[in-house]
Protein backbone atom coordinates (compact mmCIF):
# COMPACT_ATOMS: atom_id res chain seq x y z
CA UNK A 1 0.00 0.00 0.00
CA UNK A 2 1.27 3.35 -1.14
CA UNK A 3 1.64 5.85 2.06
CA UNK A 4 -0.38 8.34 1.02
CA UNK A 5 0.54 12.41 0.12
CA UNK A 6 -1.22 15.11 2.94
CA UNK A 7 0.19 18.40 0.52
CA UNK A 8 2.86 19.83 -1.76
CA UNK A 9 4.57 23.20 -1.37
CA UNK A 10 7.29 25.38 -3.12
CA UNK A 11 9.07 27.73 -1.27
CA UNK A 12 9.48 31.42 -1.11
CA UNK A 13 12.40 33.70 -1.82
CA UNK A 14 14.61 34.53 1.56
CA UNK A 15 18.10 35.57 -0.34
CA UNK A 16 21.24 36.18 1.41
CA UNK A 17 23.67 38.40 -0.81
CA UNK A 18 24.47 36.99 -4.06
CA UNK A 19 23.22 33.46 -2.78
CA UNK A 20 19.50 32.40 -4.12
CA UNK A 21 17.68 31.19 -1.27
CA UNK A 22 14.37 29.29 -1.31
CA UNK A 23 12.63 28.98 2.51
CA UNK A 24 11.22 25.34 2.62
CA UNK A 25 9.98 25.14 5.81
CA UNK A 26 7.80 26.32 7.80
CA UNK A 27 5.59 26.95 5.01
CA UNK A 28 1.47 27.64 4.85
CA UNK A 29 0.85 24.40 5.57
CA UNK A 30 3.53 22.56 8.05
CA UNK A 31 5.34 23.68 11.01
CA UNK A 32 7.88 21.05 11.13
CA UNK A 33 8.57 17.48 10.18
CA UNK A 34 9.51 15.41 12.96
CA UNK A 35 12.37 17.43 14.81
CA UNK A 36 12.60 19.45 12.04
CA UNK A 37 11.83 22.76 12.44
CA UNK A 38 13.48 25.01 9.16
CA UNK A 39 15.05 23.94 6.06
CA UNK A 40 16.84 26.67 3.33
CA UNK A 41 18.28 25.61 0.40
CA UNK A 42 20.50 27.46 -1.41
CA UNK A 43 19.95 26.65 -4.97
CA UNK A 44 23.05 26.16 -7.60
CA UNK A 45 24.56 29.54 -7.97
CA UNK A 46 27.25 30.71 -10.10
CA UNK A 47 30.33 32.45 -7.92
CA UNK A 48 32.01 34.91 -11.00
CA UNK A 49 35.45 34.73 -11.05
CA UNK A 50 36.04 38.64 -10.85
CA UNK A 51 34.23 38.75 -7.19
CA UNK A 52 36.11 38.38 -4.16
CA UNK A 53 35.15 35.03 -1.99
CA UNK A 54 33.17 35.50 1.29
CA UNK A 55 36.09 35.87 4.55
CA UNK A 56 34.08 37.12 7.49
CA UNK A 57 30.53 34.86 6.41
CA UNK A 58 26.85 35.67 6.10
CA UNK A 59 27.21 37.37 9.52
CA UNK A 60 27.12 36.48 12.60
CA UNK A 61 23.70 35.36 14.63
CA UNK A 62 23.18 33.54 17.77
CA UNK A 63 20.92 29.91 18.46
CA UNK A 64 19.51 28.08 21.39
CA UNK A 65 17.70 25.17 21.47
CA UNK A 66 18.13 23.53 18.66
CA UNK A 67 21.22 22.14 16.07
CA UNK A 68 21.93 23.64 12.90
CA UNK A 69 23.17 21.16 9.68
CA UNK A 70 24.68 22.38 6.75
CA UNK A 71 24.46 19.85 4.20
CA UNK A 72 27.19 21.01 0.94
CA UNK A 73 26.44 19.68 -2.46
CA UNK A 74 28.78 21.76 -4.04
CA UNK A 75 31.15 24.17 -2.65
CA UNK A 76 33.28 24.96 0.37
CA UNK A 77 31.65 26.06 3.86
CA UNK A 78 33.36 27.43 6.71
CA UNK A 79 31.94 27.86 10.60
CA UNK A 80 32.99 29.86 13.04
CA UNK A 81 30.96 30.46 16.53
CA UNK A 82 32.15 32.01 20.01
CA UNK A 83 33.02 28.87 21.87
CA UNK A 84 36.21 28.69 19.58
CA UNK A 85 35.10 25.53 17.05
CA UNK A 86 36.00 26.19 13.37
CA UNK A 87 35.84 23.71 10.86
CA UNK A 88 35.70 23.75 7.07
CA UNK A 89 34.05 20.88 4.56
CA UNK A 90 33.59 20.88 0.98
CA UNK A 91 31.28 19.56 -1.28
CA UNK A 92 29.69 16.41 -0.28
CA UNK A 93 30.29 17.47 3.54
CA UNK A 94 28.13 18.22 6.78
CA UNK A 95 28.33 20.40 9.31
CA UNK A 96 26.49 19.95 12.19
CA UNK A 97 25.92 22.50 15.59
CA UNK A 98 24.44 21.78 18.55
CA UNK A 99 23.34 25.40 19.33
CA UNK A 100 22.30 23.81 23.48
CA UNK A 101 22.20 26.94 25.79
CA UNK A 102 23.70 29.13 23.45
CA UNK A 103 26.15 30.38 21.33
CA UNK A 104 26.81 32.63 18.24
CA UNK A 105 27.90 31.41 14.96
CA UNK A 106 28.70 32.44 11.35
CA UNK A 107 29.41 30.27 7.71
CA UNK A 108 31.16 31.05 4.75
CA UNK A 109 30.25 29.56 1.32
CA UNK A 110 32.56 29.76 -1.64
CA UNK A 111 33.33 27.94 -4.61
CA UNK A 112 34.87 24.12 -3.91
CA UNK A 113 38.77 24.83 -4.06
CA UNK A 114 39.47 20.98 -4.28
CA UNK A 115 37.68 20.44 -7.23
CA UNK A 116 37.70 24.06 -9.03
CA UNK A 117 33.84 24.17 -9.69
CA UNK A 118 32.55 27.75 -9.73
CA UNK A 119 28.72 26.69 -8.38
CA UNK A 120 27.40 26.58 -4.45
CA UNK A 121 24.38 24.40 -3.57
CA UNK A 122 23.32 23.11 0.35
CA UNK A 123 20.66 23.32 2.61
CA UNK A 124 20.87 24.30 5.88
CA UNK A 125 18.31 22.75 8.04
CA UNK A 126 17.23 22.84 12.12
CA UNK A 127 16.94 20.25 13.68
CA UNK A 128 15.08 20.60 17.21
CA UNK A 129 16.54 19.83 20.61
CA UNK A 130 14.92 18.01 23.16
CA UNK A 131 13.75 20.31 26.30
CA UNK A 132 17.00 18.37 28.38
CA UNK A 133 19.29 18.92 25.31
CA UNK A 134 18.70 22.67 25.23
CA UNK A 135 20.19 22.93 28.28
CA UNK A 136 23.36 21.35 27.63
CA UNK A 137 26.44 22.98 26.37
CA UNK A 138 27.01 23.53 22.50
CA UNK A 139 29.32 21.22 20.33
CA UNK A 140 30.03 21.11 16.58
CA UNK A 141 31.34 18.44 14.39
CA UNK A 142 31.97 18.62 10.73
CA UNK A 143 31.93 15.78 8.43
CA UNK A 144 34.25 15.11 5.75
CA UNK A 145 32.28 14.14 2.24
CA UNK A 146 33.90 10.57 2.49
CA UNK A 147 32.73 10.61 5.60
CA UNK A 148 29.15 10.24 5.13
CA UNK A 149 27.65 6.64 5.09
CA UNK A 150 26.70 6.09 1.45
CA UNK A 151 25.09 2.66 -0.48
CA UNK A 152 24.76 1.31 -4.13
CA UNK A 153 20.84 0.65 -4.53
CA UNK A 154 19.57 -2.07 -6.12
CA UNK A 155 19.60 -2.75 -9.52
CA UNK A 156 21.89 -0.05 -10.82
CA UNK A 157 19.07 2.24 -9.79
CA UNK A 158 21.68 5.12 -8.07
CA UNK A 159 22.88 5.68 -4.59
CA UNK A 160 21.32 6.78 -0.76
CA UNK A 161 23.79 9.05 1.64
CA UNK A 162 22.82 8.88 5.54
CA UNK A 163 23.30 12.39 6.90
CA UNK A 164 21.26 11.97 9.38
CA UNK A 165 19.73 8.55 11.80
CA UNK A 166 20.45 5.02 9.91
CA UNK A 167 19.16 3.50 7.07
CA UNK A 168 19.92 -0.62 6.55
CA UNK A 169 23.36 -1.15 7.82
CA UNK A 170 24.16 2.32 7.49
CA UNK A 171 24.79 4.97 10.59
CA UNK A 172 25.24 8.46 10.62
CA UNK A 173 27.80 10.09 12.68
CA UNK A 174 25.73 13.21 12.97
CA UNK A 175 23.97 12.97 16.73
CA UNK A 176 20.61 12.26 17.03
CA UNK A 177 18.44 12.92 20.48
CA UNK A 178 15.03 11.15 18.88
CA UNK A 179 14.79 9.01 15.99
CA UNK A 180 14.92 11.17 13.21
CA UNK A 181 16.27 10.44 9.21
CA UNK A 182 17.77 12.86 6.57
CA UNK A 183 18.77 11.02 3.65
CA UNK A 184 20.01 12.05 -0.22
CA UNK A 185 19.13 9.76 -2.38
CA UNK A 186 20.35 9.94 -6.34
CA UNK A 187 18.49 7.84 -8.89
CA UNK A 188 19.55 7.61 -12.38
CA UNK A 189 17.09 8.35 -15.28
CA UNK A 190 14.33 6.36 -15.22
CA UNK A 191 15.14 4.47 -12.17
CA UNK A 192 12.81 3.41 -8.85
CA UNK A 193 13.46 3.35 -5.52
CA UNK A 194 10.58 2.30 -2.77
CA UNK A 195 11.01 3.01 0.98
CA UNK A 196 8.86 1.45 3.66
CA UNK A 197 7.95 3.51 6.43
CA UNK A 198 6.78 3.68 9.76
CA UNK A 199 3.35 3.91 11.23
CA UNK A 200 3.38 7.32 12.93
CA UNK A 201 6.65 8.76 11.94
CA UNK A 202 6.72 12.08 10.24
CA UNK A 203 8.08 11.87 6.53
CA UNK A 204 8.78 14.68 3.96
CA UNK A 205 10.51 15.27 0.60
CA UNK A 206 11.90 18.01 -1.11
CA UNK A 207 13.05 17.84 -4.99
CA UNK A 208 15.90 20.46 -5.41
CA UNK A 209 16.25 20.12 -9.26
CA UNK A 210 14.41 17.58 -10.96
CA UNK A 211 11.00 16.41 -11.21
CA UNK A 212 9.80 12.63 -9.95
CA UNK A 213 7.05 10.90 -9.52
CA UNK A 214 5.89 9.75 -6.15
CA UNK A 215 3.39 7.23 -5.36
CA UNK A 216 1.88 7.91 -9.06
CA UNK A 217 1.90 11.40 -9.37
CA UNK A 218 4.38 13.92 -10.90
CA UNK A 219 6.31 16.62 -8.81
CA UNK A 220 7.94 19.11 -9.84
CA UNK A 221 11.56 20.81 -8.87
CA UNK A 222 11.49 22.65 -6.42
CA UNK A 223 8.37 20.90 -4.60
CA UNK A 224 8.12 19.87 -0.94
CA UNK A 225 6.21 16.93 -0.15
CA UNK A 226 4.99 15.48 2.97
CA UNK A 227 2.97 12.64 4.28
CA UNK A 228 0.66 11.32 6.01
CA UNK A 229 1.04 9.56 9.44
CA UNK A 230 -0.25 5.81 8.52
CA UNK A 231 2.28 3.29 7.15
CA UNK A 232 2.75 2.32 3.77
CA UNK A 233 5.28 2.18 0.84
CA UNK A 234 6.86 6.05 -0.40
CA UNK A 235 7.82 4.82 -4.49
CA UNK A 236 9.86 7.43 -6.19
CA UNK A 237 10.38 6.79 -10.13
CA UNK A 238 12.70 9.18 -11.62
CA UNK A 239 11.19 10.91 -14.56
CA UNK A 240 13.59 13.39 -15.65
CA UNK A 241 15.94 13.12 -18.47
CA UNK A 242 18.86 12.78 -16.32
CA UNK A 243 19.92 12.02 -12.65
CA UNK A 244 17.57 13.07 -9.83
CA UNK A 245 18.63 14.27 -6.16
CA UNK A 246 15.46 13.69 -3.45
CA UNK A 247 15.79 14.89 -0.13
CA UNK A 248 13.81 12.42 2.29
CA UNK A 249 13.87 13.68 6.21
CA UNK A 250 11.62 13.76 9.13
CA UNK A 251 10.82 11.27 12.45
CA UNK A 252 9.12 11.33 15.59
CA UNK A 253 6.74 14.02 15.92
CA UNK A 254 8.10 16.77 18.59
CA UNK A 255 5.69 16.15 21.65
CA UNK A 256 7.37 19.34 24.32
CA UNK A 257 5.75 22.25 23.62
CA UNK A 258 7.14 24.90 20.86
CA UNK A 259 7.80 28.26 21.29
CA UNK A 260 9.94 29.68 18.23
CA UNK A 261 11.18 33.10 18.20
CA UNK A 262 13.77 34.92 15.83
CA UNK A 263 16.81 32.24 16.08
CA UNK A 264 15.52 30.44 19.06
CA UNK A 265 13.51 27.50 19.76
CA UNK A 266 12.14 26.95 23.00
CA UNK A 267 9.56 25.45 25.17
CA UNK A 268 8.29 28.46 27.33
CA UNK A 269 7.86 32.15 25.94
CA UNK A 270 10.03 32.95 29.30
CA UNK A 271 12.62 30.99 27.84
CA UNK A 272 12.96 32.86 24.60
CA UNK A 273 13.15 36.11 27.20
CA UNK A 274 15.81 34.39 28.72
CA UNK A 275 17.38 33.26 25.76
CA UNK A 276 17.27 36.99 24.48
CA UNK A 277 18.43 38.75 27.68
CA UNK A 278 21.63 35.85 27.91
CA UNK A 279 22.83 37.03 24.18
CA UNK A 280 22.28 40.77 24.98
CA UNK A 281 24.24 40.48 28.19
CA UNK A 282 26.91 38.70 26.32
CA UNK A 283 26.68 35.30 28.00
CA UNK A 284 27.04 33.69 24.31
CA UNK A 285 30.17 34.95 23.90
CA UNK A 286 32.53 36.56 20.61
CA UNK A 287 33.48 34.90 17.81
CA UNK A 288 37.05 35.08 16.63
CA UNK A 289 37.98 34.71 12.98
CA UNK A 290 41.51 33.02 13.87
CA UNK A 291 41.91 30.52 11.36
Amino acid sequence: MQKKISFSAQGRRADIGEMLIYRILPNRYADAVGPFVFLDHLAPVKHEANKPKMKAGTGAHPHRGIATLTYILNGEGEHFDSRGYHGKVFSGGVQWMKAGNGIIHDETMNPDSQTGSPYMHGFQFWINLPANIKKESPEYLSVKASEVPQMQLPADSGWLKVIVGSYDKLVSNVPGYTKQYLYHIHLYEGKQFSLPTEKGLEYAIFLPQQDVTINNTGFIAGDFIEFDREDGTIEITNTSKSAADIILFGGEKYTEPIVAQGPFVMNTQQEIAQAYNDFHSGKYGKISYAR
